[in-house]
């Protein structure tokens, strides 16, 4: 899949307002992509927890440049005040917390998920990285009764705002969780990656078809995703100092992991879409995913990387 040194297309046309005036939508293209929130298409076993895990080491390590990018953003935007705590709501195996443990050195960081399994790969990440003393993980289910985390100067919540089952809740929570002129951070994706050409081996659309039932399954299943979260956010009484978009293009020579992150993508997808497409899509599906296969994904050498991911910064007055 060629190498770490991968290319990439960017151009930034971003918005950023002062404090207290809003902020329009603002674009920055670059050369990395979103992580995934677990909750995607979260099952209950321990083969769905650990093929989630594996999904989400992958999505951090094939668009590491997206994430350090905008976490050197949130570093900037915090410059001049204190961030000795921060929170990030929705952990998953810690993409964003170690990010940031790495980039706010000193900080404390307070990792929160509901998942067990998860949890238990940051902590291992966190020894492995040298930080355990410093990022500490916290097992609950925000749609229930929210822990006391006391103050926190920076909240992070990386694709997990619509995932709860009452959003203006939980925004109020982290409204009363932030301090007077600490940070929210909130970033949203709009689907998984994608990685095929348009026209792909005769089954031209393949990927567009897949995206296209599992944007109806996420209508059902996931009503907030697509929310006006910029509106949401002020309602909550934040002030949405900055909003960037992130267009994500990767063209090859990709990072090594491409082809495994788009394997445990394509797989996260298929599982969802028997009885929803046609014998010939799924045949040609199973195909890409096979472990394999000349056509798989592993070996293929005409993948990229495209994905689109939203940032608020929202501050509390």
């Amino acid at each position: 899949m060629g190498n770490a040194d991968h290319h990439h297309q960017s151009a930034t046309r971003s918005h950023e307002a002062a404090e207290g005036t809003g902020a329009g939508p603002g674009h920055t293209k670059t050369g990395a992509g979103p992580d995934h929130a677990h909750a995607h298409a979260h099952g209950t076993g321990e083969a769905d927890e650990t093929a989630m895990a594996e999904l989400l080491d992958l999505d951090a390590e094939v668009l590491f440049s997206y994430l350090s990018e905008v976490t050197a953003w949130v570093h900037d935007l915090a410059a001049g005040g204190p961030h000795q705590r921060i929170l990030d709501l929705g952990s998953g195996t810690g993409a964003g917390a170690l990010a940031l443990a790495q980039r706010f050195e000193g900080a404390e960081v307070i990792a929160v998920d509901k998942s067990a399994y998860l949890l238990a790969r940051l902590r291992e990440k966190t020894r492995d990285l040298g930080v355990a003393d410093r990022v500490r993980t916290v097992e609950a289910d925000l749609d229930a009764a929210w822990p006391v985390f006391g103050p926190v100067d920076l909240a992070w919540a990386s694709s997990s705002l619509h995932h709860m089952a009452d959003p203006d809740r939980a925004l109020g929570e982290i409204f009363a969780t932030v301090r007077p002129g600490g940070l929210l951070v909130a970033a949203e994706i709009d689907s998984f990656p994608r990685f095929l050409a348009d026209a792909d081996h005769g089954s031209s659309g393949l990927e567009a078809r897949c995206h296209d039932v599992m944007a109806g399954i996420r209508a059902e299943e996931v009503p907030h995703m697509g929310s006006d979260w910029g509106a949401l956010l002020s309602k909550a009484g934040f002030t949405i100092e900055a909003e960037r978009t992130f267009d994500i293009v990767l063209t090859p020579p990709l990072p090594t992991a491409t082809g495994r992150y788009a394997r445990a993508s394509l797989r996260r997808i298929r599982s969802g879409l028997d009885d929803r497409l046609s014998t010939a899509d799924l045949a040609a599906l199973d195909t890409l995913i096979s472990g394999d296969g000349p056509d798989g994904v592993l070996r293929r050498d005409d993948l990229t990387v495209r994905a689109e991911k939203t940032v608020w910064a929202a501050r509390r007055p």
